[in-house]
């Protein structure tokens, strides 16, 4: 999803004047400052929110493999939607002219979604023309190589030499931080829009699952950790912006500001999320109690 930590985009200094007292290490690998005990949390929450982002895919993928209906499962505009938002994180990653570790990752998210994607329109076909299931097989493993490969970042977004942006979370967007209640830069402008924009297409995203599993009032194919994840994903990254000290200078009021859009598309995707995980409870105890009142028939009966 979206994410901008509390700091400038690019430091400016050294650890020894502008950092004594935080980690050397954290300085030199994430370009982070962590003076106190709230720096530290804030980047081990955003750091374990990025692991949980990483992974969230994996269980639903592992569920279409199993059950061979994730076009019924999921909506498209779902996974479409997700990838819109995972794309603005990406082109915002290289627009700013991130670390090579933030542009890595927002990549490594668009490569899954577009895998996502990609298995929902394998199982759409292959359900509905099952003679050719070979044919489809060798057609989506290409189209699906081609798009990811072509995403690979190379040498154009490399960063010069001297340039050190600071390191932010998962969906690696970074709004330069200026000091006090000062307007905002165009570099914080650039960033605040794509921002926005991916906090819509996360948002709208989850729109659709629920009203496709309120229509087939269930949550079959649909893999309960791929939005547990998402959740623990979205709180820990909520936590881990709110815990972060503001600048020396900064107000809370205009740090907040700053920071609405992900904020606001973080924890509102993760209000939808637990929506979802109401449905999974609510269709599951249908589905209970419509097996209660089937009648059982003895076997002697059906011999």
């Amino acid at each position: 999803m979206l994410w901008a930590l509390l700091a400038p985009l690019k430091l400016v200094g050294n650890y020894t004047t502008d950092c004594p007292n935080g980690s050397y290490f954290v300085w030199e690998i994430l370009q982070a400052c962590t003076e106190d005990a709230r720096d530290i949390a804030s980047i081990a929450l955003g750091l374990f929110s990025v692991i949980c982002f990483m992974f969230s895919a994996f269980p639903q993928c592992y569920s279409s493999y199993k059950n061979g209906n994730m076009d019924e499962a999921l909506s498209i505009w779902f996974l479409l939607g997700w990838l819109g938002g995972d794309s603005c994180n990406f082109i915002g990653a290289v627009l700013a002219q991130q670390l090579p570790l933030q542009t890595y990752t927002a990549v490594y998210y668009v490569i899954v979604d577009i895998f996502m994607v990609g298995l929902y329109w394998y199982y759409k076909v292959k359900n509905r023309s099952r003679p050719d299931g070979t044919a489809i097989n060798v057609v989506v493993m290409f189209v699906m190589l081609g798009a990811a490969g072509s995403l690979i970042p190379g040498s154009r977004v490399m960063y010069p030499i001297g340039e050190n942006p600071r390191f932010n979370k998962r969906s690696l967007l970074s709004i330069p931080q200026s000091s006090g209640n000062q307007a905002f830069t165009p570099e914080e402008i650039s960033g605040f829009v794509i921002g926005s924009f991916s906090s819509v297409f996360y948002l709208a995203s989850r729109l659709p699952q629920l009203c496709r599993n309120m229509k087939r009032k269930s949550t079959k194919g649909i893999s309960l950790s791929l939005f547990a994840l998402m959740i623990i994903g979205n709180f820990t990254y909520g936590l881990s912006v709110l815990l972060k000290v503001p600048r020396r200078g900064q107000t809370e009021v205009n740090y907040a500001v700053h920071h609405s859009p992900w904020l606001v598309g973080s924890l509102g995707t993760m209000a939808l999320d637990i929506m979802i995980l109401i449905q999974f409870a609510m269709y599951k105890k249908q589905s209970s109690e419509s097996e209660l009142l089937i009648p059982k028939v003895p076997r002697k009966q059906l011999q």
